[in-house]
Protein backbone atom coordinates (compact mmCIF):
# COMPACT_ATOMS: atom_id res chain seq x y z
CA UNK A 1 0.00 0.00 0.00
CA UNK A 2 1.49 3.31 -1.08
CA UNK A 3 1.50 6.31 1.26
CA UNK A 4 0.00 9.47 -0.25
CA UNK A 5 -0.06 12.94 1.28
CA UNK A 6 -2.78 15.28 -0.01
CA UNK A 7 -2.16 18.91 0.93
CA UNK A 8 -5.25 21.12 1.14
CA UNK A 9 -8.61 20.21 2.70
CA UNK A 10 -10.66 22.48 0.45
CA UNK A 11 -13.35 21.74 -2.13
CA UNK A 12 -11.13 19.50 -4.25
CA UNK A 13 -8.48 18.23 -1.82
CA UNK A 14 -10.96 16.52 0.47
CA UNK A 15 -12.54 14.70 -2.49
CA UNK A 16 -9.14 13.60 -3.83
CA UNK A 17 -8.20 12.20 -0.42
CA UNK A 18 -11.49 10.38 -0.02
CA UNK A 19 -11.44 8.91 -3.54
CA UNK A 20 -7.92 7.58 -3.13
CA UNK A 21 -8.63 6.13 0.32
CA UNK A 22 -11.83 4.43 -0.87
CA UNK A 23 -9.83 2.25 -3.28
CA UNK A 24 -8.05 0.49 -0.42
CA UNK A 25 -4.84 0.71 -2.45
CA UNK A 26 -3.50 3.88 -0.85
CA UNK A 27 -2.85 5.00 2.70
CA UNK A 28 -3.90 8.64 2.59
CA UNK A 29 -3.01 11.54 4.86
CA UNK A 30 -4.81 14.86 4.38
CA UNK A 31 -2.78 17.84 5.56
CA UNK A 32 -4.05 21.36 6.25
CA UNK A 33 -3.47 24.02 8.90
CA UNK A 34 -7.23 24.38 9.45
CA UNK A 35 -8.12 21.74 12.04
CA UNK A 36 -11.85 22.33 11.64
CA UNK A 37 -11.67 21.76 7.89
CA UNK A 38 -9.59 18.63 8.47
CA UNK A 39 -12.08 17.19 10.94
CA UNK A 40 -14.95 17.83 8.54
CA UNK A 41 -13.08 16.42 5.54
CA UNK A 42 -11.93 13.20 7.21
CA UNK A 43 -15.04 12.32 9.21
CA UNK A 44 -16.27 8.77 8.50
CA UNK A 45 -13.36 8.08 6.13
CA UNK A 46 -10.11 6.13 6.22
CA UNK A 47 -8.22 9.37 5.56
CA UNK A 48 -5.79 10.37 8.33
CA UNK A 49 -5.89 14.09 9.24
CA UNK A 50 -2.64 15.94 9.82
CA UNK A 51 -2.47 19.55 11.02
CA UNK A 52 0.33 21.16 9.02
CA UNK A 53 1.47 24.67 8.22
CA UNK A 54 3.28 24.32 4.90
CA UNK A 55 5.29 27.47 5.60
CA UNK A 56 7.04 25.38 8.28
CA UNK A 57 9.73 23.88 6.04
CA UNK A 58 10.97 21.26 8.49
CA UNK A 59 7.47 20.04 9.33
CA UNK A 60 6.50 19.85 5.65
CA UNK A 61 9.65 17.98 4.76
CA UNK A 62 9.15 15.53 7.64
CA UNK A 63 5.57 14.89 6.55
CA UNK A 64 6.62 14.04 2.99
CA UNK A 65 9.62 11.93 3.96
CA UNK A 66 8.94 8.30 3.03
CA UNK A 67 5.69 9.03 1.16
CA UNK A 68 5.22 7.68 -2.36
CA UNK A 69 3.65 10.91 -3.61
CA UNK A 70 2.34 14.28 -2.54
CA UNK A 71 -0.75 15.74 -4.19
CA UNK A 72 -1.01 19.52 -3.91
CA UNK A 73 -4.59 20.76 -3.77
CA UNK A 74 -3.47 23.95 -2.03
CA UNK A 75 -4.04 27.45 -3.47
CA UNK A 76 -1.64 28.23 -6.29
CA UNK A 77 0.29 30.74 -4.14
CA UNK A 78 1.28 27.91 -1.77
CA UNK A 79 2.24 25.28 -4.33
CA UNK A 80 5.94 26.11 -4.77
CA UNK A 81 7.04 25.17 -1.22
CA UNK A 82 5.30 21.81 -1.55
CA UNK A 83 7.18 21.15 -4.78
CA UNK A 84 10.43 22.20 -3.11
CA UNK A 85 9.84 19.74 -0.26
CA UNK A 86 9.01 16.95 -2.73
CA UNK A 87 12.31 17.54 -4.52
CA UNK A 88 14.20 17.52 -1.22
CA UNK A 89 12.64 14.22 -0.10
CA UNK A 90 12.53 12.39 -3.44
CA UNK A 91 8.73 12.24 -3.34
CA UNK A 92 6.62 12.08 -6.49
CA UNK A 93 4.78 15.36 -6.95
CA UNK A 94 1.40 16.13 -8.56
CA UNK A 95 -0.61 19.34 -8.48
CA UNK A 96 -3.72 21.06 -9.84
CA UNK A 97 -2.31 24.52 -10.48
CA UNK A 98 -3.20 26.63 -13.49
CA UNK A 99 -0.59 29.22 -12.54
CA UNK A 100 2.06 29.54 -15.25
CA UNK A 101 4.83 30.85 -12.97
CA UNK A 102 4.32 28.00 -10.51
CA UNK A 103 4.57 25.43 -13.29
CA UNK A 104 7.84 26.94 -14.46
CA UNK A 105 9.17 26.52 -10.93
CA UNK A 106 8.05 22.88 -10.87
CA UNK A 107 9.68 22.23 -14.24
CA UNK A 108 12.97 23.65 -12.99
CA UNK A 109 12.84 21.43 -9.90
CA UNK A 110 12.23 18.38 -12.10
CA UNK A 111 15.58 18.72 -13.84
CA UNK A 112 17.73 15.90 -12.50
CA UNK A 113 15.09 14.89 -9.94
CA UNK A 114 14.86 11.28 -8.77
CA UNK A 115 11.07 11.47 -8.61
CA UNK A 116 8.35 12.47 -11.08
CA UNK A 117 6.98 16.00 -11.18
CA UNK A 118 3.54 16.14 -12.81
CA UNK A 119 1.85 19.54 -12.50
CA UNK A 120 -1.53 20.66 -13.88
CA UNK A 121 -3.33 17.34 -13.39
CA UNK A 122 -6.90 18.59 -13.22
CA UNK A 123 -9.45 19.50 -15.86
CA UNK A 124 -7.87 22.52 -17.58
CA UNK A 125 -4.97 22.34 -17.55
CA UNK A 126 -4.95 18.58 -17.40
CA UNK A 127 -7.48 16.42 -19.19
CA UNK A 128 -8.03 19.04 -21.87
CA UNK A 129 -4.37 18.78 -22.97
CA UNK A 130 -4.56 14.98 -23.05
CA UNK A 131 -7.57 15.20 -25.39
CA UNK A 132 -6.04 17.89 -27.62
CA UNK A 133 -2.76 16.03 -28.04
CA UNK A 134 -4.57 12.78 -28.81
CA UNK A 135 -6.64 14.43 -31.55
CA UNK A 136 -3.60 16.29 -32.92
CA UNK A 137 -1.54 13.11 -33.16
CA UNK A 138 -3.88 11.77 -35.85
CA UNK A 139 -3.09 14.57 -38.33
CA UNK A 140 -0.30 14.71 -40.90
CA UNK A 141 -0.06 18.48 -40.43
CA UNK A 142 -1.89 20.76 -38.02
CA UNK A 143 -3.69 24.02 -38.68
CA UNK A 144 -5.82 24.97 -35.66
CA UNK A 145 -6.16 23.55 -32.14
CA UNK A 146 -8.88 25.20 -30.04
CA UNK A 147 -9.62 24.23 -26.45
CA UNK A 148 -12.75 25.39 -24.62
CA UNK A 149 -13.71 24.40 -21.07
CA UNK A 150 -16.32 25.62 -18.62
CA UNK A 151 -17.53 24.74 -15.13
CA UNK A 152 -20.99 26.31 -14.98
CA UNK A 153 -24.08 26.28 -12.79
CA UNK A 154 -26.94 24.32 -14.31
CA UNK A 155 -29.36 26.98 -13.06
CA UNK A 156 -27.78 30.47 -13.15
CA UNK A 157 -29.81 33.16 -11.37
CA UNK A 158 -27.57 36.21 -10.96
CA UNK A 159 -26.15 38.93 -13.22
CA UNK A 160 -22.84 37.09 -13.44
CA UNK A 161 -24.66 33.97 -14.70
CA UNK A 162 -22.18 32.12 -12.50
CA UNK A 163 -21.73 30.34 -9.19
CA UNK A 164 -18.49 29.59 -7.37
CA UNK A 165 -17.72 25.95 -8.10
CA UNK A 166 -13.99 25.84 -7.30
CA UNK A 167 -11.13 28.01 -5.99
CA UNK A 168 -11.98 31.73 -5.93
CA UNK A 169 -8.27 32.56 -6.00
CA UNK A 170 -7.89 30.36 -9.07
CA UNK A 171 -10.78 32.05 -10.91
CA UNK A 172 -9.40 35.53 -10.22
CA UNK A 173 -5.89 34.50 -11.25
CA UNK A 174 -7.00 33.11 -14.59
CA UNK A 175 -9.05 36.28 -15.29
CA UNK A 176 -6.02 38.54 -14.72
CA UNK A 177 -2.78 36.82 -15.75
CA UNK A 178 -1.51 36.76 -19.37
CA UNK A 179 -2.66 33.91 -21.60
CA UNK A 180 -0.27 31.88 -23.73
CA UNK A 181 -1.32 31.12 -27.31
CA UNK A 182 0.06 30.45 -30.77
CA UNK A 183 -1.08 32.87 -33.46
CA UNK A 184 0.11 32.64 -37.09
CA UNK A 185 2.66 30.09 -35.94
CA UNK A 186 4.18 32.40 -33.30
CA UNK A 187 4.03 32.06 -29.53
CA UNK A 188 2.22 35.10 -28.13
CA UNK A 189 0.74 36.34 -24.89
CA UNK A 190 -2.88 37.46 -25.07
CA UNK A 191 -4.89 39.44 -22.52
CA UNK A 192 -7.31 37.59 -20.26
CA UNK A 193 -11.04 38.26 -20.93
CA UNK A 194 -10.27 39.27 -24.55
CA UNK A 195 -11.17 37.64 -27.89
CA UNK A 196 -14.69 36.81 -26.79
CA UNK A 197 -16.73 34.49 -29.01
CA UNK A 198 -20.17 32.87 -28.88
CA UNK A 199 -21.30 29.37 -29.83
CA UNK A 200 -24.10 26.90 -29.10
CA UNK A 201 -23.88 23.44 -27.60
CA UNK A 202 -26.98 21.25 -27.46
CA UNK A 203 -29.06 24.36 -28.20
CA UNK A 204 -27.65 26.39 -25.28
CA UNK A 205 -25.82 29.63 -26.07
CA UNK A 206 -22.41 30.23 -24.47
CA UNK A 207 -19.58 32.73 -24.62
CA UNK A 208 -15.88 31.96 -24.37
CA UNK A 209 -12.90 34.23 -23.78
CA UNK A 210 -9.19 34.07 -23.01
CA UNK A 211 -8.16 32.91 -19.54
CA UNK A 212 -4.72 32.10 -18.22
CA UNK A 213 -3.15 28.71 -17.62
CA UNK A 214 -5.56 26.36 -19.37
CA UNK A 215 -3.09 25.23 -22.03
CA UNK A 216 -0.53 23.95 -19.59
CA UNK A 217 2.60 23.04 -21.57
CA UNK A 218 0.75 22.50 -24.85
CA UNK A 219 2.13 25.67 -26.48
CA UNK A 220 5.65 24.39 -25.94
CA UNK A 221 4.74 20.92 -27.18
CA UNK A 222 3.04 22.06 -30.40
CA UNK A 223 5.29 25.05 -31.18
CA UNK A 224 6.40 24.96 -34.83
CA UNK A 225 3.65 22.48 -35.73
CA UNK A 226 0.42 24.49 -35.55
CA UNK A 227 -0.77 27.83 -36.96
CA UNK A 228 -3.33 28.59 -34.24
CA UNK A 229 -3.57 27.28 -30.70
CA UNK A 230 -5.67 28.88 -27.96
CA UNK A 231 -7.62 28.19 -24.80
CA UNK A 232 -10.78 29.95 -23.65
CA UNK A 233 -13.10 29.51 -20.68
CA UNK A 234 -16.78 28.90 -21.35
CA UNK A 235 -19.41 30.97 -19.53
CA UNK A 236 -23.02 32.01 -20.13
CA UNK A 237 -23.37 35.24 -22.17
CA UNK A 238 -22.93 38.42 -20.13
CA UNK A 239 -20.39 37.09 -17.64
CA UNK A 240 -17.35 38.51 -19.41
CA UNK A 241 -18.76 42.05 -19.52
CA UNK A 242 -19.52 42.07 -15.79
CA UNK A 243 -16.07 40.75 -14.90
CA UNK A 244 -14.43 43.40 -17.09
CA UNK A 245 -16.40 46.07 -15.25
CA UNK A 246 -15.25 44.73 -11.89
CA UNK A 247 -11.62 44.28 -12.88
CA UNK A 248 -11.09 47.33 -15.08
CA UNK A 249 -13.72 49.98 -14.37
CA UNK A 250 -13.66 49.39 -10.60
CA UNK A 251 -9.92 48.54 -10.72
CA UNK A 252 -10.32 45.43 -8.62
CA UNK A 253 -7.55 43.68 -10.55
CA UNK A 254 -5.31 45.79 -8.30
CA UNK A 255 -7.14 44.61 -5.17
CA UNK A 256 -7.56 40.86 -5.50
CA UNK A 257 -8.33 40.41 -1.82
CA UNK A 258 -11.27 42.81 -2.09
CA UNK A 259 -12.58 41.09 -5.22
CA UNK A 260 -12.27 37.69 -3.54
CA UNK A 261 -14.23 38.90 -0.52
CA UNK A 262 -16.96 40.38 -2.74
CA UNK A 263 -17.34 37.20 -4.78
CA UNK A 264 -17.35 34.86 -1.78
CA UNK A 265 -19.84 37.01 0.14
CA UNK A 266 -22.20 37.68 -2.76
CA UNK A 267 -21.94 34.73 -5.17
CA UNK A 268 -23.15 31.42 -3.72
CA UNK A 269 -21.53 28.07 -4.35
CA UNK A 270 -23.53 25.28 -5.97
CA UNK A 271 -23.28 21.53 -6.27
CA UNK A 272 -25.63 21.58 -9.29
CA UNK A 273 -23.12 22.27 -12.01
CA UNK A 274 -22.01 21.02 -15.40
CA UNK A 275 -18.52 20.77 -16.87
CA UNK A 276 -18.18 21.31 -20.61
CA UNK A 277 -15.16 20.04 -22.54
CA UNK A 278 -14.96 21.19 -26.17
CA UNK A 279 -11.81 20.59 -28.26
CA UNK A 280 -11.56 21.17 -32.02
CA UNK A 281 -8.52 20.26 -34.13
CA UNK A 282 -8.16 20.88 -37.87
CA UNK A 283 -5.38 20.07 -40.30
CA UNK A 284 -4.39 17.83 -43.19
CA UNK A 285 -4.98 14.09 -43.44
CA UNK A 286 -4.00 12.38 -46.69
CA UNK A 287 -3.93 15.78 -48.39
CA UNK A 288 -7.43 16.79 -47.23
CA UNK A 289 -8.30 19.56 -44.75
CA UNK A 290 -10.15 17.77 -41.93
CA UNK A 291 -11.66 18.84 -38.60
CA UNK A 292 -12.21 16.60 -35.56
CA UNK A 293 -14.03 17.55 -32.36
CA UNK A 294 -14.27 16.14 -28.85
CA UNK A 295 -17.30 17.54 -27.01
CA UNK A 296 -18.55 16.28 -23.68
CA UNK A 297 -20.70 17.35 -20.73
CA UNK A 298 -20.22 15.96 -17.23
CA UNK A 299 -22.83 16.62 -14.56
CA UNK A 300 -22.89 16.55 -10.77
CA UNK A 301 -23.87 13.17 -9.38
CA UNK A 302 -24.16 11.15 -6.20
CA UNK A 303 -21.08 8.98 -5.60
CA UNK A 304 -21.09 6.45 -2.75
CA UNK A 305 -23.99 8.33 -1.18
CA UNK A 306 -22.31 11.74 -1.39
CA UNK A 307 -23.31 14.46 -3.87
CA UNK A 308 -20.25 15.64 -5.77
CA UNK A 309 -20.23 18.59 -8.11
CA UNK A 310 -19.12 18.13 -11.70
CA UNK A 311 -15.99 20.21 -11.10
CA UNK A 312 -15.12 18.09 -8.07
CA UNK A 313 -15.63 14.89 -10.07
CA UNK A 314 -13.63 15.98 -13.10
CA UNK A 315 -10.78 17.68 -11.24
CA UNK A 316 -10.35 15.01 -8.57
CA UNK A 317 -10.75 12.18 -11.09
CA UNK A 318 -8.09 13.78 -13.28
CA UNK A 319 -5.38 13.89 -10.66
CA UNK A 320 -6.34 10.53 -9.15
CA UNK A 321 -6.13 8.88 -12.58
CA UNK A 322 -2.67 10.34 -13.18
CA UNK A 323 -1.54 9.14 -9.75
CA UNK A 324 -2.86 5.67 -10.53
CA UNK A 325 -0.98 5.60 -13.85
CA UNK A 326 2.17 6.74 -12.07
CA UNK A 327 1.77 4.10 -9.35
CA UNK A 328 1.33 1.28 -11.87
CA UNK A 329 4.45 2.36 -13.78
CA UNK A 330 2.68 3.57 -16.92
CA UNK A 331 4.22 7.04 -16.58
CA UNK A 332 7.89 8.04 -16.22
CA UNK A 333 9.12 7.68 -12.66
CA UNK A 334 11.47 10.67 -12.70
CA UNK A 335 11.69 14.15 -14.17
CA UNK A 336 9.07 16.44 -15.64
CA UNK A 337 5.94 14.76 -17.04
CA UNK A 338 3.60 16.77 -19.25
CA UNK A 339 -0.13 16.11 -19.40
CA UNK A 340 0.15 15.50 -23.14
CA UNK A 341 2.58 12.65 -22.39
CA UNK A 342 -0.43 10.72 -21.06
CA UNK A 343 -2.36 8.59 -23.55
CA UNK A 344 -6.08 9.35 -23.74
CA UNK A 345 -7.08 5.69 -24.04
CA UNK A 346 -5.08 4.79 -20.92
CA UNK A 347 -6.60 7.71 -19.03
CA UNK A 348 -10.21 6.86 -19.96
CA UNK A 349 -9.65 3.17 -19.17
CA UNK A 350 -8.45 4.03 -15.68
CA UNK A 351 -10.91 3.53 -12.80
CA UNK A 352 -10.87 7.27 -12.06
CA UNK A 353 -10.62 8.45 -15.66
CA UNK A 354 -13.88 6.65 -16.45
CA UNK A 355 -15.67 9.65 -14.93
CA UNK A 356 -14.98 11.43 -18.23
CA UNK A 357 -16.04 8.42 -20.27
CA UNK A 358 -19.44 8.55 -18.50
CA UNK A 359 -20.08 12.11 -19.68
CA UNK A 360 -22.58 12.98 -22.39
CA UNK A 361 -21.41 13.64 -25.92
CA UNK A 362 -22.52 17.09 -27.09
CA UNK A 363 -23.20 18.80 -30.41
CA UNK A 364 -21.96 22.25 -31.26
CA UNK A 365 -23.02 25.03 -33.62
CA UNK A 366 -21.35 28.35 -34.37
Amino acid sequence: MKDIVVVGAGKIGRIVARMLAETGDYSVTLADRDRTALARATQDTAVVPAALDITDWEALRARLSGAFAVVSAAPFQLTAPIADAAAATGTHYLDLTEDVATTRRVKALAEGATSAFIPQCGLAPGFISIVANDLASGFDTLDEVKLRVGALPQFPTNALNYNLTWSTDGVINEYIEPCEAIRDGRLVQAAALDEREEFSLDGVRYEAFNTSGGLGTLCETLAGRVRTLNYRSIRYPGHCAVMKALLDDLRLRERRDVLKDILEQAVPTTMQDVVIVFVTVSGKKDGLLVQETFARKIYAERVNGIVRSAIQITTASGICAVLDLLAEGTLPQAGFVRQEDIRLDAFLANRFGRAYARGEDARAAA
